[in-house]
């Protein structure tokens, strides 16, 4: 529910809030709502009840401070939106968003609490185009970055920065940076344009093709100086906004005339705050295509078990939305709920009952499950990868040589099968489909106006449904994990009838 609250002036907002909220929901209703404020400048608010409150009671809220160039270049111009002069079109009137648009973090309330959290609610600006911009479109000279792995929706992104940027606010001087950040010292910026990055969005990958690591501070913000980039677009995951907070905070330090800005990309959806990251719904549909495959396998044999290993290093999203939406699957292994092989409640001891009970089976798991239950020799334990993260071993494998060795010895000479499937990089080199192309385009866009309205440091992304600008230091840290307590979890549990793994 959103309730707006433009008719209040700015000191009576708490009062108004109070009222609104407890003529909709009473004394000890139960509701989940947004506040979305219009036309006011609120700064940090703080919502008292109303003197017969009660046992009603919500938290204040604090609208999370937002940087801004003119926060160390106060003399920055103030200008025209060039939005006012596109001829297709004419901004209506609500058309821009006003600073004291916010949407909030957590929306959910138990009106009848008799104790909160002493935490408070945060709130975050809201995403959009602003009246006034702080950059002269015919001044800008723009970088766009992708690091990491791929994801789907790379290339939807960057054409979406491009035409934006292009068609919307008129610039003419947009860059590609290759192979990560890297690219910024060690290669050529490459022009781009509109008829350039035309059919992009139809292409996996990234056409500006992308690595791990490589980030030196000093040289890529040297880069930026040299290049005199002062629009820098960060598109990867949780590794790429910690390297962009640190160029933001150098920039900062050093008073440059320069944006930046990340775009929370993970096929994981493992970035917090935000309701998801682009490509995800892409690679919950490919994993489709893998799972079905091992039920077809594992039902043609005789004793068959489908085993399908899809990514998710830290967490478990993939294998939980592609196992609610198959239904073909009969046990699904995350990172965030540890689980066991042998012994009462165990995998084997499930299996078994199974394929008694259906003749096959259908086994999903996340890459980063079970990883502790797999051997490794010191040197494995020691391991890193180029982003400096512990190398997973291959879980998929083990637990496919673990299943043999268990069937072997409870019923050695019985017909048995295990069809392993690895669909991962099928499933991140693809093409975004409808849905992600779409949420690309907004973020792009969104992220655009951001920058172009003079704010730096700041992350676009949907926050319970609606668009913010969420500083990127909060992303950066935040983790995205599954919730075994909550519902989902357990919709999992109810189509799947899995152990809960729990020994007594």
């Amino acid at each position: 529910m959103c309730i707006a609250l433009g008719d209040c002036v700015p000191h009576q907002l708490p009062q108004c809030f109070w009222q609104l909220a407890w003529s909709l929901f009473g004394n000890r209703s139960r509701s989940a709502f947004a506040i979305v404020t219009r036309n006011m400048d609120i700064g940090n608010t703080t919502a008292e009840p109303p003197g017969d409150g009660g046992s009603f009671c919500l938290p204040p809220f604090t609208l999370s401070r937002l940087p801004r160039l003119s926060d160390y270049l106060p003399s920055l111009p103030s200008l025209p939106n060039p939005i006012d002069r596109i001829p297709f079109y004419h901004p209506s009137d609500g058309f821009y968003i006003a600073p004291s648009d916010i949407i909030l973090r957590n929306i959910y309330f138990d009106l009848s609490c008799p104790s909160l959290p002493s935490d408070r609610l945060i709130a975050y600006h809201r995403a959009g185009p602003r009246r006034t911009v702080h950059f002269d479109p015919a001044a800008v000279c723009a970088a766009i970055v992708t690091c990491g792995g791929l994801c789907p929706g790379l290339n939807t992104v960057i054409r979406e920065l491009v035409v934006g940027l292009w068609e919307i606010y008129g610039v003419r001087n947009i860059f590609g940076v290759p192979s990560g950040y890297r690219g910024f010292y060690s290669a050529d910026p490459v022009p781009l344009d509109p008829k350039m990055v035309d059919d992009w969005h139809k292409r996996g990958g990234t056409a500006l093709a992308t690595s791990r690591g490589g980030f030196d501070l000093r040289k890529i913000v040297e880069a930026i100086e040299r290049h005199g980039f002062n629009q820098v677009y960060c598109i990867g995951g949780d590794g790429t906004m910690r390297g962009a907070v640190k160029i933001f905070e150098e920039i900062q330090h050093r008073k440059l005339y320069v944006s930046v800005t990340g775009i929370p990309k993970t096929v994981d959806n493992d970035i917090g705050i935000i309701d998801r990251s682009f490509g995800f719904q892409t690679a919950v549909e490919m994993a489709q295509q893998a799972i079905n495959a091992a039920h077809v396998e594992a039902e043609s044999a005789v004793n068959g078990i489908g085993l399908v290993k899809l990514m998710g290093r830290s967490t478990g999203h993939i294998a939980l939305h592609a196992t609610l939406s198959s239904r073909d699957v009969d046990c699904c292994l995350i990172p965030e709920n540890d689980f066991y092989l042998e012994g009462k409640g165990g995998l084997f001891e499930f299996l078994d009952q199974r394929l008694k009970q259906n003749g096959h089976a259908v086994i999903v798991v996340a890459e980063g499950a079970g990883q502790d239950l797999i051997p490794r020799t010191d040197a494995q334990k020691e391991e890193k990868d180029e982003s400096g993260n512990p190398v997973f071993l291959d879980v998929g494998a083990w637990l496919k040589s673990e299943l043999k060795s268990w069937w072997e010895l409870n019923r050695p000479g019985e017909l048995f099968t295990v069809k392993y499937i690895d669909p991962t990089y099928m499933i991140r080199a693809v093409p975004a489909n409808a849905m992600d192309n779409l949420y690309c385009t907004l973020l792009a866009h969104s992220a655009i106006h951001g920058v172009m309205a003079g704010y730096t440091g700041f992350v676009s992304g949907p926050v319970n449904g609606n668009y913010g600008y969420i500083p990127i230091e909060e992303v950066a840290i935040a983790k995205n994990l599954v919730n075994t307590k909550d519902h989902k979890w357990a919709w999992v549990r109810s189509v799947t009838n899995q152990p809960d793994f729990l020994k007594v």
